[in-house]
């Protein structure tokens, strides 16, 4: 069938809505047509070439090269066919799109950690996880990749059924789309991966699509100061708004800030999440963090950095641990209840065409989350 999507033709260039062709879904895998799809930073990674693996690495795939590819990993739609021994979802169920899959019997999803599925190695580079093959080609027949194996950015995708997660039909489906990535991530962030507890200190370095969700996962789970740090005055105000209790533009601000509410132990987790994580932060951010404290990078860097900033002296004296982020349900239910804001983190919606608008804009800092509103 053909179909339209936002492709990437290379470093430094726009994305471009071209027709594509899309084939039907083989075993293992379903038709989906997209409703919502989210405007993240990690898709703009590969316009600035920050998330392109090395030339090295990239001679290890079949072309050489990740490009051309669609973009998007952040996505909800309806199922409209599926292929050959597809249970977990039928036409006509909604579902949102997981950027790393499950497939439920490897032996990290034996032990509940799904996030780290096996099938998680065959997302770079090649066609389909469950064959290798592609199903979508540009016009002209050339075999198109799609970020994550998901390529949201398009108005129909073929998928791995291991790739999407049924959900409740009367669910608004931007809300789904927004759980797909940014929600999941910044809120397990916290959660999740620093296990914040009622009554800590949490600073969240970076308060975007993923920041806004790392800050209401702290406040959900009970902290008593929340503080948000972005140079952006709107993130700010946004943050304040989803259950920060302070907001400052630095982190050299936060330093004595989170001294004067911890009486000088420092904060029990800072969780980085700019929009570039580079090597020079992560010094900082440790000292922000108490003694036995929790550091969490839930961020894209460039895949040519290798150099970090960091006091090893000073952080093995004070075991504090240096670590990275699942659970849409379980995310889904919560707003369900009242508990969790979704619908407030769409600052924007932008038809297909005008992606590259959606861009500038999160780029100038006038969104939390866009989205892309299919018809």
């Amino acid at each position: 069938m053909r179909t339209r999507a936002a492709v990437l033709h290379g470093v430094g260039q726009e994305w471009r809505v071209e027709e594509i062709e899309l084939d039907p879904p083989g075993p293992g895998e379903v038709l989906v047509k997209t409703a919502f799809a989210g405007l993240c930073h990690s898709d703009e990674h590969l316009v600035t070439g920050d998330m392109v693996p090395p030339q090295e690495l990239l001679d290890t795939i079949p072309g050489g090269t990740i490009f051309p590819i669609i973009g998007g990993h952040e996505g909800s739609g309806v199922v409209v066919e599926v292929g050959a021994n597809v249970t977990k979802v039928a036409p006509g169920d909604h579902v949102s799109c997981s950027f790393v899959p499950a497939c439920g019997i490897c032996p990290p999803c034996a032990q509940g950690k799904q996030n780290l599925c096996d099938l998680g190695a065959r997302t770079f580079g090649g066609g389909m996880i469950t064959d290798g093959t592609y199903r979508t080609h540009t016009a002209d027949g050339r075999d198109l990749g799609a970020l994550a194996k998901l390529g949201t950015f398009s108005e129909h995708m073929v998928l791995a059924d291991a790739s999407v997660i049924k959900v409740e039909p009367d669910l608004p489906l931007e809300v789904v789309c927004l759980v797909s990535c940014g929600v999941a991530t910044g809120y397990g962030s916290a959660v999740s991966r620093a296990e914040v507890k009622a009554g800590d200190t949490v600073v969240v370095v970076g308060c975007g699509g993923i920041g806004s969700n790392a800050v209401q996962g702290a406040a959900a789970a009970g902290a008593a100061n929340v503080i948000a740090v972005d140079p952006v005055q709107f993130k700010q105000e946004k943050a304040m708004e989803f259950g920060a209790t302070h907001a400052v533009g630095s982190m050299e601000e936060a330093m004595p800030l989170v001294n004067d509410l911890t009486w000088g132990r420092m904060a029990d987790a800072t969780i980085l999440t700019p929009g570039v994580l580079h090597g020079d932060l992560i010094q900082p951010a440790m000292e922000l963090t108490a003694k036995g404290g929790t550091v969490v990078a839930t961020a894209v860097a460039p895949m040519d950095q290798t150099d970090v900033k960091l006091d090893l002296a000073r952080m093995t004296l004070s075991q504090k641990e240096a670590s990275p982020n699942s659970r849409i349900p379980e995310l889904l239910m919560l707003y369900r209840q009242g508990k969790l804001k979704l619908d407030e983190l769409i600052t924007r919606r932008y038809p297909l065409d005008e992606i590259n608008q959606g861009y500038k804009d999160m780029n100038d800092g006038i969104n939390i989350r866009g989205v892309i509103e299919f018809a």
